[in-house]
């Protein structure tokens, strides 16, 4: 299974406040979402993580979560690239990653984009850095935590949500069934 997430920000204490997250203290604030991931995911599920995964030593975190974890490099990740040369914490690292799934393109990076790759063929784009704060556009999603009851969200609810949302706005004519004004 497949699922995605972003900015669970583990051990950052200024993100409760910054984002009015319900927690007293970083401690219940980790547990939680430690939790919430391993509730969802399995050892042998792939989770694509959109970026803000730590702002203390992310090995802590990442050996009590489960699955296989690639990473979206977020604006407060570079710091940690040695811990991911020195202990291989994540099955990969990108900065932007193309993935495809049931055939449908869908372009992950930590921030939102208004036009990403295939987009005119009404591809999915999801992002985090946000904190759902951003309107909807199109087949755009924010699979952050706070967005997502500090759970990672699986390609099953991902493609429910976006069956929802309108086409992208600058879809092919030819595919289109609206006509945007500009």
């Amino acid at each position: 299974m497949l699922y995605f997430s972003s900015d669970t920000h583990f051990g950052h204490a200024n993100i409760i406040k910054y984002c009015k997250r319900p927690f007293q203290n970083i401690e219940e604030m980790d547990e939680k979402i430690i939790e919430n991931w391993n509730s969802v995911v399995n050892d042998s599920d792939t989770v694509y993580h959109l970026g803000d995964f730590s702002f203390r030593d992310p090995y802590l975190y990442r050996k009590r979560l489960k699955g296989i974890i690639v990473l979206i490099r977020g604006n407060h990740d570079f710091k940690y690239l040695n811990y991911q040369i020195e202990k291989k914490l994540f099955d990969s690292v990108h900065d932007l990653l193309s993935i495809q799934v049931e055939n449908i393109t869908i372009v992950l990076c930590h921030f939102a984009m208004r036009v990403w790759h295939k987009s005119h063929f009404n591809s999915f784009h999801i992002y985090g850095h946000s904190h759902g704060t951003l309107c909807d556009y199109g087949k755009t999603y924010d699979v952050g935590v706070d967005n997502n009851n500090f759970t990672p969200i699986s390609f099953l609810q991902l493609k429910q949500i976006m069956s929802l949302k309108p086409d992208n706005p600058n879809l092919l004519k030819k595919y289109r069934k609206v006509e945007y004004d500009c």
